[in-house]
């Protein structure tokens, strides 16, 4: 159980973060980005305006326009915005012009060296069957614009621009991952000193469990043994076939106390063995047949043959006597009791189901496995129950590396399911 905290722990702590550094990360890679396509278009706008070429005149001022920019700066066009006198000979271009049927009237590859005419027509045509007035061809940034003889397609080179966003991208990524790696490495060796406390109040409680339970037998056995003598002295009478029913109780109680606390441990000195499992589910159900008449319900069975698990015959057993005995003690007096055994694509499927006085509610179905948890608050001991089954059956479950599930499907039924791996999946490691 402590490891299994621990476990939780470090993966939560650890998802935490990854998620906090695909925020971060992503938020500035993203702008990042942005900012790469953003400068891109404010010069393919700039191109556009000035039918494919840059204009004569770049400056600093050129705001609003190259001649009185601080006048014109509130009237200048889109894409007239402050660049750097070298940014005509720093980027590269071309563009195509067609006519409305899609034929090439002229093309510029005057300012780049990695594209001839015949691939810069290509590109026209594949930008021109997309449809888009904008985006991206290869490492390209495309722009489209009417004219008066036809579409001007103007591509840009983005492909320094991208490289070094892709650099950025894989640094960051490499940076977060040394992130996760420290921080998992300084989790392996801090959680355990995080959970030493609780590890070791939860050891001196299973093993005060454990020793008060071996203490209590003697004294339980000898009460059982008076009362056996007084019985053969003095006759049957109510005091002592009292004394004997509590006594048993006690004894009930004590043994699942220190099966729990065996079943805590991290790694139980339980054999597993293969056996079959139909077999085992229905001799067990058998011995319950009978009973169940007495108690005035039905119980009905559906096995599917053949089917074996790799486990604890012994807790298997158990299991099922529990789930049975919880079905009968809680389920409505002439009702029925369905249980089955079926092999599913991935697991076992042991499913017991009985109908119920009144319905459970989410919160009671999800308690239904906690320890000394009873849906009746009242605590009545008429049904001689505990709130310990579905304990040991949740702990047999996981011990064979299986889940358990309450349902309650229709409000008035209780449906419990254990699920077991199917093939060897259920071998301990």
């Amino acid at each position: 159980m402590i490891q299994s905290l621990r476990k939780k722990f470090i993966g939560a702590t650890m998802l935490s973060l990854l998620l906090v550094l695909l925020v971060i990360l992503g938020a500035v890679n993203l702008v990042s980005f942005r900012k790469t396509v953003a400068d891109a278009d404010l010069i393919l706008r700039l191109l556009s305006d000035n039918h494919g070429a840059f204009p004569k005149q770049m400056n600093p001022a050129m705001e609003g326009g190259p001649n009185n920019p601080r006048e014109q700066r509130d009237n200048r066009p889109m894409g007239r915005v402050a660049f750097s006198p070298e940014t005509p000979y720093e980027s590269r271009f071309f563009w195509v012009t067609v006519d409305q049927t899609g034929s090439t009237v002229s093309a510029d590859m005057a300012n780049i060296a990695a594209v001839d005419a015949q691939t810069a027509e290509q590109y026209a045509q594949t930008v021109l069957s997309r449809g888009k007035g904008s985006g991206f061809l290869e490492h390209y940034r495309y722009l489209v614009s009417e004219q008066d003889n036809g579409i001007r397609i103007i591509f840009l080179d983005c492909g320094r621009s991208l490289e070094g966003f892709q650099t950025t991208l894989l640094a960051s990524l490499g940076v977060a991952a040394a992130a996760l790696g420290g921080v998992f490495v300084l989790l392996l060796f801090l959680s355990g000193r995080i959970v030493k406390p609780m590890a070791e109040s939860y050891e001196k409680q299973r093993q005060f469990i454990t020793d008060a339970g071996h203490e209590i037998k003697t004294p339980l056995t000898i009460i059982g043994a008076d009362a056996d003598l007084l019985e053969l002295e003095l006759g049957e009478n109510e005091w002592l076939t009292d004394v004997r029913r509590q006594t048993q109780r006690l004894t009930d109680l004590t043994r699942d106390l220190i099966y729990l606390s065996r079943m805590d441990e991290e790694k139980p000195a339980v054999q597993f063995v293969e056996f079959p499992l139909s077999d085992v589910v229905e001799e067990t159900a058998q011995s319950f047949l009978a009973l169940a008449r007495q108690q005035e319900r039905t119980i009905k069975l559906s096995i599917q043959p053949m089917l074996s698990l790799t486990g604890s015959e012994k807790d298997i057993r158990q299991l099922v006597s529990i789930l049975l005995d919880n079905a009968l003690k809680y389920s409505v007096p002439q009702s029925e009791i369905h249980l089955s055994l079926e092999k599913g694509p991935k697991s076992i499927r042991l499913c017991v189901c009985n109908a119920i006085q009144q319905p459970i509610s989410r919160e009671q179905l999800g308690r239904l496995f906690d320890r000394f948890y009873r849906v009746d608050g009242s605590r009545n001991s008429s049904t001689g129950g505990y709130g310990l089954g579905l304990a040991i059956a949740s702990g047999i479950v996981a011990a064979h590396r299986g889940k358990i599930r309450a349902e309650s499907p229709q409000g008035h039924t209780l449906m419990i399911t254990a699920s077991f791996p199917a093939g060897n999946g259920a071998t301990r490691n």
